[in-house]
């Protein structure tokens, strides 16, 4: 895992070479001023000669420095290295999320990714930071100053030999406890996350129905259980403190004992004693840093595993390769299909036996009650979803054997959600086609009925939409979103209930620029107004995941029991569908 983890590093590897090298510099200094101490102690103020204090003395300054420009230098390499890793692990993540499928990301949910791309990476930024400084510096201070109480007093070793497997215990045990703790904390951060973004997400609907108190409660529970999860880990990690204290605590008494009475047998000089000291607190120091830094592995390696999951994952829905693609016609074929949603368990199929022809530039209208799996259909068309039965084809050619940049370039589609970007409203229609013209957009505008409104804006085409588009209302949300689909020019245009918040007669408007604008291309619609489909040349009626009936609105009328009730419910309550 640490050796794949490392793979991220790359354009960041000098930093992480050096940082390492600088570190073993700084604990060399640093190893280095006790024996000079001792050296001033015992040549200089035991023996009242002056010049070994201030040789002593200045060589302590000069390797100070030397310490401190090392460790300055060994941070700033780490935190470079530490960022790139991350900068790397997300952009990873980022374009692994790119292609996966609707499918795959229902598996994971939204929530979940955002986790993974913040808090994880985060978490092993830190790790990195971690191991790049202090596991190294406490490693080489813990070898080295084994080495060096070994070099001046065996018998004062013993005592930390003795202490090390105690403290080397614990820190296996909590590691192993933590681990499964550490992975619980961060499924409830997801589930945190994902109430927040449900919240935010909804706020207007909660607020309709005063439904804060409640929102309150949800969130209190997930931050609960958040908190109740992090709590569970890390007073763990709390535990193992006591035990590290009694520990250092025993070594210093202990050396203190025997090297006291060394020093009154004339077997130790004192200031050998007190380097020793100082080595084998050092010693004990690095062993808490070494746990500490175990730990924070232990918590990294629970989100490691998390965004292997993710950069592991095999895309549910990929391209069908380089081939010869058949010219943009707009034709639509279902062929026998059925579909299901994945899910936990097998899943029923929400349509069956779907048989269709759409012919190009044919205007089809799609109708039927709510659950009936309209927008289920017309997903399939982009390979947003894959049948589980039966084919989908394209201006003849199965839409898996597209490549699917090749399949989607053809469609424009606007979905049931509206959905815009920060930026401009000039930035937001150049989705559509990055290299539409000034003249395109304005007249893709006015085919949606939006150019009016546009200008009426102090900035027009340069009015800054805020994320979501929250700053204009949702017929003007709708028309954009249809303006920008209608930039790409495209040879099938779909269209998921994407006029509701219309009125009826701009409605009518936006309908006839598609007959006069866009005559080459098959236009798929999904409404609840019957009044917005009965011109169609093709009305399709789903019930229950099949094709109830086609046809036109005069022969569905005398055909199709199911459009009738539709259509007289409508005429009953108004011309809407509620």
């Amino acid at each position: 895992m640490l050796r794949r983890i490392a793979s991220y590093l790359k354009g960041y590897e000098k930093y992480a070479v050096a940082s390492p090298l600088l570190v073993v510099l700084e604990t060399g200094c640093e190893l280095t001023i006790p024996l000079l101490m001792a050296q001033i102690i015992n040549q200089g103020i035991l023996k009242e000669d002056m010049a070994p204090i201030w040789r002593s003395g200045a060589l302590m300054v000069v390797v100070a420095v030397i310490a401190t420009f090392a460790g300055g230098m060994a941070a700033k390499c780490a935190t470079n290295a530490a960022q790139g890793l991350g900068a790397n692990l997300r952009q990873a993540e980022f374009e692994k999320i790119s292609s996966f499928s609707f499918a795959d990301i229902d598996r994971f949910s939204s929530s979940s990714l955002i986790t993974r791309m913040t808090n994880d990476v985060t978490k092993i930024q830190n790790m990195a930071m971690i191991c790049l400084r202090i596991l190294i510096r406490a490693g080489t201070m813990l070898i080295a100053s084994v080495v060096l109480t070994l070099t001046i007093s065996p018998k004062l070793a013993l005592v930390v030999l003795v202490i090390l497997p105690v403290m080397a215990a614990a820190l296996l045990t909590i590691m192993r406890i933590c681990m499964p703790l550490f992975e619980k904390m961060q499924k409830a951060l997801d589930h945190l996350n994902e109430t927040v973004q449900e919240n935010l997400i909804a706020v207007r609907v909660v607020k309709s129905y005063v439904r804060e108190d409640r929102e309150r409660e949800k969130f209190m529970d997930a931050n609960d259980g958040f908190t109740a999860a992090g709590l569970r880990a890390v007073l763990r990690v709390v535990a193992m403190q006591p035990v590290m204290m009694i520990c250092m605590a025993s070594a210093t008494v202990l050396a203190l004992y025997f090297g006291g009475n060394m020093v009154l047998g004339l077997e130790l000089d004192v200031g050998y004693l007190q380097t020793v000291l100082g080595y084998i607190m050092q010693i004990l120091m690095s062993v808490m840093f070494v746990g500490m830094a175990i730990l924070q592995y232990t918590q990294a390696q629970a989100s490691t595993r998390r965004i292997f999951e993710v950069l592991d994952a095999q895309p549910t829905i990929s391209g069908g390769g380089e081939r010869e693609l058949p010219a943009p016609q707009g034709r639509v074929e279902f062929r026998d299909v059925a579909f299901r949603y994945q899910t936990e368990g097998a899943g029923e199929d929400v349509l069956r036996n779907i048989n269709l022809d759409i012919k190009p530039g044919e205007f089809v209208a799609i109708v039927g009650g709510t659950g009936t799996g309209k927008s289920s259909l017309v997903n399939l068309i982009p390979r947003f979803y894959d049948v589980h039965r039966g084919k989908v084809l394209v201006d003849g050619l199965d839409v898996r054997d597209y490549p699917l940049d090749g399949l989607r370039g053809r469609i424009g589609m606007v979905l049931q959600n509206n959905v815009l970007f920060s930026g401009t409203i000039r930035e937001n229609l150049l989705w559509g086609n990055e290299n539409a013209t000034e003249e395109e957009l304005i007249q893709a505008a006015k085919d949606a009925q939006a150019y009016d409104f546009i200008m009426s804006f102090p900035e027009g085409f340069d009015t800054y939409l805020e994320q979501g588009g929250v700053n204009v209302s949702g017929g003007q949300k709708q028309r954009l979103c249809i303006a920008r689909a209608m930039v790409r020019k495209p040879a099938v245009l779909i269209l998921d209930d994407s006029t509701s918040a219309v009125d009826s007669a701009t409605e009518g408007r936006i309908r006839e620029s598609f007959r006069q604008n866009l005559k080459g291309t098959t236009v798929i619609i999904i409404a609840q107004r019957i009044s917005s489909v009965q011109y169609a040349d093709k009305i399709v009626v789903l019930d229950e995941g099949t094709v109830s009936a086609t046809g036109t609105h005069d022969e569905l009328m005398a055909a199709s029991k199911i459009y009738k009730e539709i259509y007289d419910s409508q005429q009953e309550g108004g011309g809407e569908n509620g």
